[in-house]
């Protein structure tokens, strides 16, 4: 039994066909759940650690390791179809896609930040604590998975039907 069946056995008759029409997004969102838990768990390590007063690198490299994972989970197995584009121009414009939504990410904790002056001494530690989770763990992930679910289906994987048939060419077929 795969997990996509386990799941769909505990969930209610009615809302079963909508989940089923819907499953590409819903394995994006598991896929980005796991590496929003790899990106916050590297990102404070890091950030009480080695990188402890340049938190926004602290975000970018945990938001860089955390790309690599989502890259083998979204093409393995949220986007698995297959005949896509070939392989190479597939990785480059997950990465490009990928690096664009870093920045992204990036930008509201680096507001927060530099900006607005939510950090110490001008606020209390807890304060600029909680400002860097919101701004970039909350917000900023938001921000950059909303782009990212876009882009993917726009450019990376656009060349496949996400409910899993061929998608027809343009040239009057």
């Amino acid at each position: 039994m795969t997990i996509a069946s386990a799941v769909l056995e505990r969930i209610p008759e009615q809302v079963r066909p909508i989940i089923i029409r819907q499953r590409v997004l819903l394995k994006f969102g598991m896929t980005g759940g796991l590496c929003y838990a790899v990106t916050t768990a590297i990102y404070y390590a890091l950030k009480f650690t080695l990188l402890q007063s340049k938190p926004v690198t602290a975000l970018l490299v945990a938001t860089a390791a955390a790309t690599a994972l989502s890259y083998v989970l979204q093409r393995r197995w949220a986007f698995r179809v297959t005949n896509g584009r070939r392989r190479s121009s597939e990785i480059l414009l997950f990465v490009l896609i990928n690096a664009i939504s870093m920045g992204i990410n990036a930008i509201p904790l680096y507001a927060a930040r530099y900006w607005f002056g939510l950090a110490e001494p001008h606020v209390s530690q807890r304060v600029q604590e909680f400002s860097d989770f919101f701004s970039g763990m909350i917000i900023g992930t938001l921000l950059a998975m909303l782009f990212r679910w876009w882009a993917y289906r726009s450019f990376v994987f656009s060349s496949r039907n996400l409910a899993g048939e061929q998608v027809e060419r343009r040239s009057g077929r």
